[in-house]
């Protein structure tokens, strides 16, 4: 497939280009630097500002997916406002630019741990990571609310931490996955593996899914 990857020299970017150019297909690096890309034969990098709507369309269009990874950092008194506006800017582009499909990292914020509640309610929730958190479940609304867009979101583990494919991670839907001691993780690389599968066969059409080991 012809791939656009939104964010792709970032913390779980770079583990989606890893495993989308391992799997044989052809990736156009939407990032702020490519100089930071690595060299490849089926790797493209091109400088888009993702807020530029216009700018993102014109590099977007001819491809099969667009794989999004955004992160607008966690500095600032703005960054719910900043990831809202990034997650509004993807799909308006993904859809003026005619792509089929809009597959997105998503946030372990806004999964429940029982019924009717998230993660985020949680008063424990570390502060500095909860306007980022917001922010990626205020994009989940707005895909929600599309009534077309052939969207996924794949939301991580609690913890999503640096690591290679240890395999034997678990696929859930809306609840946080926890192993039998009540804990959640994956690593980069089995968070990676599972948004590729999910490219090459789709199985979570228009909703979003998640995973722990």
């Amino acid at each position: 497939m012809k791939v656009a990857l939104i964010g792709a020299t970032g913390y779980i970017g770079s583990a989606l280009l890893q495993e989308t150019l391992a799997r044989g297909h052809s990736v156009t690096a939407l990032v702020r630097n490519p100089a930071k890309l690595q060299q490849h034969d089926r790797l493209t990098g091109k400088a888009v500002d993702l807020l530029d709507t216009a700018a993102l369309t014109e590099a977007l269009k001819g491809h099969d997916v667009v794989l999004a990874s955004y992160n607008p950092g966690h500095d600032g008194d703005d960054v719910r406002q900043r990831m809202a506006a990034g997650g509004r800017s993807i799909i308006d582009a993904t859809k003026a630019a005619g792509v089929p499909r809009l597959l997105t990292v998503g946030g372990a914020g806004s999964l429940q741990v029982a019924p009717g509640v998230q993660v985020l309610d949680n008063p424990e929730f570390p502060a500095q990571w909860r306007p980022g958190a917001e922010g990626t479940r205020d994009f989940l609304h707005m895909l929600r609310d599309e009534p077309t867009l052939d969207w996924t979101m794949l939301s991580p583990a609690a913890l999503i931490e640096p690591g290679g494919k240890e395999g034997d991670f678990r696929l859930g839907l809306d609840d946080l996955v926890v192993d039998a001691a009540g804990k959640s993780r994956i690593t980069t690389g089995d968070y990676a593996v599972a948004m590729v599968d999910e490219l090459e066969n789709p199985k979570h059409p228009r909703r979003r899914f998640t995973l722990a080991y």
